[in-house]
């Protein structure tokens, strides 16, 4: 495979087009981007919690250590597909409630769901607490290396990457979008940055240029600058530490057709799919005179696929866009069948009406979602519905004032002000 610079002819029709694979730092290259980046690090780091916890003495006990690799994972994860400032709330109360990897262990799924309610991508919460399951069945010992944190659920080769270096001063380079925005920029790489014989050039770059006295520090400070300095659409080049080393910017600097920001290579996003869903928000109330309060129907999704095992207000895929008099009726075909609920003889339907329609974005699919608000005096009370068994859709009554620890996803949290 050849090296893909921009319109290379137009650099220099006659020079040789380097094959991917050569492409290396030398050693004084190597030198003076360790140098430069720590340096710059130094000064301008972010004050980050999970930094103060990672942050200090390499001579402290194996508790301690471990400690700090925790905190590095949570944060990690965390920091996956959301942005720092957002991150920081949560990892604060997670660590309030889940100090080490042996509390979390004791933790079940519904309660981290709640706990992660917001952050979106759940399967990110899910991995953390089988992983944090797996280690202490295990002994409890946190793997300290990037091949033996590689083998725990859910934690990849970045992941295994940050915290070996992090809590433990492993030598191993991380590769995030960041790292590849800063790596191909500074040897101006135009190749498809998703192609595996990229990837594999990004990792061998990353790994040529970690510094084996601060390997972490190096590794968040290779993000830091990418995250803060050498951005997506915006880079500030001219008070970047690494603007002299810099190919993109010179190449920019002597061709007007070329930008810094054309590296790395932009790459067509998969078309993402259309979804159509209706949902009914269903609230119980007692008899006239009765002084209960109101309840809400919550139905919890399947232990698998999107939003896994998250509570949800009743909701049915639907086949397409459909008419209002459409959706009723497979919203009233799903609460006979679940619920054992006659809409025509169980029940008395004080208001049912349309409150609007919004849009839900996932990473693969567009959610459109037709919401209902439907409230019920059922004629046997509550003890009327279905009794759930062990193969029927899990549902529960809760009290508005219960939904902020119920695990909703945001989806659902956007349906309750819709």
């Amino acid at each position: 495979m050849k090296r893909c610079r921009r319109s290379e002819a137009t650099y220099n029709d006659t020079a040789e087009i380097t094959d991917i694979e050569d492409i290396n730092f030398n050693a004084g290259e190597v030198d003076k981007i360790r140098a430069s980046l720590l340096e710059w690090y130094d000064e301008n780091r972010r004050d980050l919690p999970w930094r103060r916890i990672s942050d200090g003495e390499d001579n402290v006990g194996i508790e301690e250590k471990e400690t700090r690799a925790y905190a590095v994972w949570v944060s990690e994860v965390m920091l996956q597909q959301t942005r720092v400032q957002t991150v920081i709330d949560y990892f604060n109360r997670w660590m309030e409630k889940w100090p080490t990897i042996h509390h979390l262990a004791q933790a079940t799924l519904e309660e981290v769901n709640e706990m992660w309610a917001g952050l979106g991508y759940y399967r990110r919460a899910r991995f953390l607490l089988e992983g944090a399951k797996t280690i202490v069945d295990g002994g409890g010992e946190f793997p300290k290396t990037a091949s033996s944190l590689q083998k725990v659920k859910g934690i990849g080769k970045y992941t295994a990457g940050a915290i070996s270096s992090i809590a433990f001063k492993e030598a191993v380079p991380v590769v995030d979008g960041n790292v590849v925005r800063v790596l191909t920029r500074l040897k101006a790489i135009s190749a498809n940055p998703k192609d595996s014989t990229t990837v594999k050039m990004i990792w061998k770059l990353a790994r040529q240029l970690v510094d084996p006295s601060r390997p972490g520090d190096f590794n968040q400070a290779i993000m830091e600058l990418g995250a803060t300095v050498c951005n997506t659409s915006g880079p500030r080049c001219s008070t970047c530490a690494l603007s002299l080393n810099c190919q993109a910017l010179s190449l920019s600097t002597y061709h007007k057709s070329v930008q810094v920001t054309d590296y790395p290579m932009k790459v067509a996003k998969a078309k993402q799919r259309r979804d159509f869903s209706a949902v009914s928000v269903v609230e119980i109330v007692e008899e006239e005179g009765s002084q209960s309060n109101s309840q809400y129907i919550l139905v919890k999704r399947p232990n698998k696929g999107l939003l896994a095992g998250l509570w949800e207000f009743p909701t049915i895929l639907l086949e397409g866009e459909v008419d209002m008099a459409s959706r009723r009726k497979t919203i009233d075909s799903f609460f006979k069948q679940t619920f054992g609920l006659d809409m025509a003889k169980s029940c008395q339907i004080v208001l049912r009406e349309e409150v609007g329609v919004f849009v839900h974005v996932f990473t693969h699919i567009r959610l459109k979602m037709y919401v209902e608000l439907l409230i019920l005096r059922l004629k046997g009370g509550k003890v009327s519905l279905k009794k759930q068994d062990s193969e029927a859709i899990s549902w529960k009554y809760v009290d508005i004032k219960d939904f902020s620890t119920s695990g909703l996803s945001s989806s659902v949290r956007k349906v309750m002000f819709v």
